[in-house]
């Protein structure tokens, strides 16, 4: 079997079978990956604790036949402390959607992925009356990373990012109802 060993930002998690899990990560050297975590929801699981939505981890994978399966996992940073806020977890939800709504899937960009890390880690450090600016500032800079609006050009004051992104992706984010900012 294949297998393979990077670092990344679990963006979103789903439910599959009985104990199985099918988790999105955005990861350094090969971008948006979706993997199956075996037995993950299973009480004596040792991955359980670590593959839990916005925590950075190092793992290792093995090919599989249609998804990659996740067979070792090590976190690496939490977030516990804005963890406890909810208004901060409504904010981080927001970014992870934004970065999965407008990325592909296996298409690596170490710059896109050290940008998530930072705006992860600065959450911690924004006043509450702050996180729709961070949140603002991140899709502005995310959409001139990827191409979306041309570097050069600015964002007039007035201009609504979260309503961009929702054109570009044609559905409205659904983290947004969670965070009631746009």
């Amino acid at each position: 079997m294949n297998t393979y060993k990077t670092e990344g930002v679990i963006l979103k998690r789903s439910n599959f079978g009985e104990a199985d899990r099918i988790i999105t990560i955005f990861t350094k050297h090969y971008g948006k990956l979706t993997f199956i975590a075996k037995g993950i929801r299973r009480v004596t699981s040792r991955k359980r604790g670590s593959l839990e939505i916005f925590n950075v981890v190092s793992f290792l994978a093995a090919k599989g036949r249609g998804m990659d399966i996740i067979t070792e996992v090590e976190t690496i940073e939490t977030f516990s402390v804005w963890r406890k806020n909810l208004k901060k977890v409504a904010a981080a939800y927001e970014i992870c959607e934004i970065l999965d709504k407008l990325t592909a899937e296996a298409n690596e960009q170490e710059e896109v992925y050290h940008f998530l890390v930072q705006s992860l880690k600065k959450i911690n450090e924004i006043e509450e009356n702050l996180l729709s600016q961070h949140i603002n500032s991140f899709g502005g800079n995310l959409l001139k990373l990827l191409g979306f609006w041309p570097k050069e050009k600015v964002f007039l004051p007035n201009f609504n990012v979260c309503s961009y992104i929702e054109q570009i992706i044609e559905r409205e984010l659904k983290s947004k109802n969670f965070f009631k900012r746009c």
